[in-house]
């Protein structure tokens, strides 16, 4: 194609930081503009205050459960964002053990088996089908507390800074058990802000990509500030100028935003007018230069060539 895709991801979506109607509002607009991209799902987000929403109790878990059960026909993927965004999740007492390694950290833990991330991805998928939810990718669950922090330097400092590869290995056996949507399946780990595409594991039938974004975060982010809000950042009023025009004249192949449930939500977001705009302006000013694909169409995509 000679037009550029264009996506984005939006993470730590969830139900407590913003009303479910508040995602509600977020999909009709993207569905009306014909927008497409991705949001996390987290069944575990903050698990022992509130919690699985995969086993809701609660009217506001149920009626955001609703709205994520229409998100992909909304135009909007659905990504594991692993199970708590923050410990290992315990699935055998159902719990969240106080001193249990952080999730985005065991990721990048060298000594991690195949098997080990295998099931544990496998047991998420499974607790998603519970309210008839299924993932199409995975993002990576930042955390820079001072424990995560420590760890990360240590294996910087040992030449061992990445996402291990098991990591794509088990990701694909549990696309070819059908714990994904599709074959292929999209990842945001992070990696390097300008990145290209990045073949993690696969076969012929199926595959897993670290698909980095290249245009950055100011909507708000997850610190919802005002100052991190920035549609002119990404297009200006005029079109002439910003992120995604310039990689859309560079004439690269993708084009891949990301944004914070926190700062982009239209309850309380501080990037919430910017996305709108974002999205308004880049519809009258590049209509003709890009058309907007879900991270696992792009994946499809690179698969198929």
């Amino acid at each position: 194609m000679t037009k550029t895709a264009l996506s984005f991801y939006l993470d730590d979506t969830n139900p407590y930081d913003a009303p479910p109607e508040a995602f509600k509002t977020f999909l009709d607009f993207v569905s009306s503009e014909g927008v497409r991209g991705e949001s996390s799902i987290i069944l575990g987000f903050e698990a022992d205050r509130y919690g699985l929403l995969s086993r809701p109790t609660t009217e506001e878990q149920r009626s955001f459960i609703q709205q994520l059960r229409r998100a992909f026909d909304c135009g909007i993927d659905g990504h594991m964002e692993l199970m708590t965004h923050g410990p290992l999740f315990d699935f055998d007492s159902g719990s969240v053990p106080v001193d249990a390694i952080h999730e985005g950290l065991w990721l990048h833990e060298p000594s991690v088996s195949v098997d080990a991330y295998e099931s544990y991805f496998q047991h998420i998928a499974e607790e998603a089908e519970r309210i008839g939810l299924a993932f199409t990718g995975v993002t990576w669950p930042g955390c820079d507390c001072q424990r995560c922090q420590q760890r990360h330097a240590e294996l910087r400092r040992g030449g061992s800074s990445g996402v291990n590869s098991n990591v794509g290995a088990a990701l694909v056996n549990v696309a070819r058990r059908g714990g994904f949507q599709g074959r292929t399946v999209p990842c945001f780990t992070f990696s390097s802000p300008r990145e290209k595409p990045r073949l993690m594991a696969g076969d012929d039938l199926h595959s897993v990509w670290d698909l980095m974004p290249n245009a950055g975060d100011m909507l708000g982010s997850y610190t919802n500030s005002r100052e991190l809000a920035s549609a002119d950042y990404y297009v200006t009023a005029d079109g002439s100028a910003g992120r995604i025009v310039e990689l859309v004249q560079a004439g690269e192949r993708y084009c891949l935003f990301y944004a914070h449930w926190q700062g982009l939500n239209p309850a309380n977001g501080a990037g919430w007018t910017a996305f709108t705009q974002v999205v308004r302006r880049v519809n009258t000013h590049l209509r003709d230069q890009i058309v907007w694909v879900r991270p696992s169409e792009y994946t499809e995509r690179l698969h198929s060539s």
